[in-house]
């Protein structure tokens, strides 16, 4: 009986499906603490919005001691800032997250000075920042500013038509300076004319496209500063002459460069490659999206930058310079030295094919032990500037090169892009055509099909 009940085929069914069952609520249960333990999620848009970005992994994962981020808001809201905080919990165990309510822990919200719900505190063994905002850019930030808690000052030289620091318009570079803050670094403008000596507390000095010539003075202060173990970003245009637009050629501080290893060639490069035209930059802009192994550019692999109106130049490291190429120009570029006339003959044979180099970094022997000058050179100011520093990626450049310059090469990274603009615009005929569409036209062909299978059936 009992053999004729094992072999009965409700009892096989019986058996195949508690055993599915049971493979069922294993899998589920092993797929749940997994899951507990190790979080992974797959950001599939297009600027990945919902990942931290490069920057922000390198310093969290780069920590040598643990680091506590405290998230003040009511117990109802704490979501508002959990997935953000997961992670960055999930990118290290050195990362810890704690959650308070300052209406039921108003001691310790007091003891942290919040003021605003919605406020995070980055605590890195006693020192505590607060972040200026609930996002990516805010909490890395107080990362940094407690890191990099020394003032680092970038000082940028005026006097001869260089771009303003505190200018807003399309030219300035304020936007550079808004950057640079994010990285904790100060910013002011020195005046090498009224005193021709770079000030001591200049961790980097910029000299940002000047339209006039440098004096002797000011080129010797230069000099010596870089020689001496200074570091110095120098973004020199090509020597334009055309009408009211004139740039002088600036040749006693190019002689300088030179001096490095780096000379710079008095021509304009014109980039017709079509991708770049495509992109809506034209021929004035080089699209630069192949870079050099210098630390400078060694992250921004498959990020392009877009160089507008720059000069070329030729590098060869010195007895006492050591200086490396950061990109070239494309091969469907060219170089042209007929810089008094607005029109370009493309077919010129005088013309340098490309690709040409418009950006170098190098360093400087001081004979001192552990003291180092460096130096970078741009062809062109203007990627700096306020209307071209959020093209491509050129804001991470240029931080990147003040990250190098500063020895700060911890920094260097792919920094957090700002959300996209993914909305669809449509007329007033357009949406009219939607409506329509969707409340009428797609419901009539359902019932035709309806009808229509009813039909055959019938």
């Amino acid at each position: 009986m009992s053999n004729e009940w094992l072999k009965a085929r409700q009892t096989k069914y019986a058996v195949y499906l508690t055993t599915y069952i049971a493979v069922i609520v294993v899998v589920l249960v092993v797929a749940n603490i997994l899951a507990d333990r190790y979080t992974k999620s797959l950001d599939t848009t297009s600027n990945k919005r919902y990942s931290l970005s490069d920057q922000t992994a390198k310093i969290v994962k780069g920590l040598k001691q643990n680091a506590t981020i405290t998230y003040f808001n009511q117990s109802r809201s704490f979501r508002e800032g959990k997935d953000l905080l997961d992670q960055y919990s999930n990118l290290s165990p050195k990362i810890h997250v704690a959650y308070v309510d300052p209406d039921k822990d108003p001691q310790v919200a007091r003891e942290a000075g919040i003021r605003n719900l919605g406020t995070a505190v980055v605590q890195l063994g006693q020192k505590k920042e607060e972040a200026k905002s609930m996002t990516e850019e805010g909490i890395t930030g107080a990362f940094i500013r407690e890191l990099k808690d020394n003032t680092r000052t970038v000082c940028f030289v005026s006097g001869s038509g260089e771009h303003q620091v505190d200018n807003s318009d399309r030219d300035g570079l304020s936007r550079f300076k808004e950057l640079l803050s994010k990285d904790n670094y100060e910013s002011k403008t020195i005046d090498l004319l009224q005193k021709a000596e770079v000030p001591g507390d200049c961790t980097v000095l910029v000299v940002a496209g000047p339209t006039r010539n440098y004096e002797q003075p000011e080129v010797d202060a230069v000099k010596k500063y870089v020689e001496g173990g200074g570091r110095a970003l120098f973004m020199l245009d090509p020597p334009v002459k055309l009408g009211r637009s004139v740039t002088a050629d600036n040749d006693e501080l190019t002689s300088v460069l030179q001096s490095w290893g780096v000379t710079l060639d008095k021509n304009l490069i014109l980039d017709l490659n079509p991708i770049g035209q495509l992109a809506g930059l034209g021929p004035q802009v080089a699209l630069v999206t192949s870079y050099s192994t210098q630390p400078i550019v060694s992250e921004m692999k498959g990020t392009a930058t877009g160089i507008p109106l720059t000069r070329s130049m030729e590098i060869k490291s010195t007895d006492k310079a050591n200086v490396e190429k950061l990109f070239d120009s494309s091969s469907s570029s060219l170089a042209t030295s007929n810089l008094s006339s607005a029109e370009v003959n493309v077919n010129d044979p005088k013309n340098k094919k490309g690709p040409l180099t418009i950006a170098a970094a190098g360093t400087y022997d001081t004979g001192k032990q552990n003291v180092q000058g460096r130096f970078a050179v741009f062809g062109s100011s203007t990627w700096a500037a306020n209307r071209f520093i959020n093209v491509l990626g050129n804001n991470d450049l240029a931080l990147n090169t003040i990250n190098w310059l500063s020895s700060d090469e911890d920094l260097i990274s792919i920094r957090p892009k700002e959300q996209d603009n993914r909305r669809v615009n449509m007329t007033r005929a357009q949406m009219n055509f939607v409506s329509l569409t969707s409340q009428f036209l797609l419901p009539l062909l359902v019932v035709i099909a309806g009808v229509s299978v009813w039909w055959k059936r019938r």
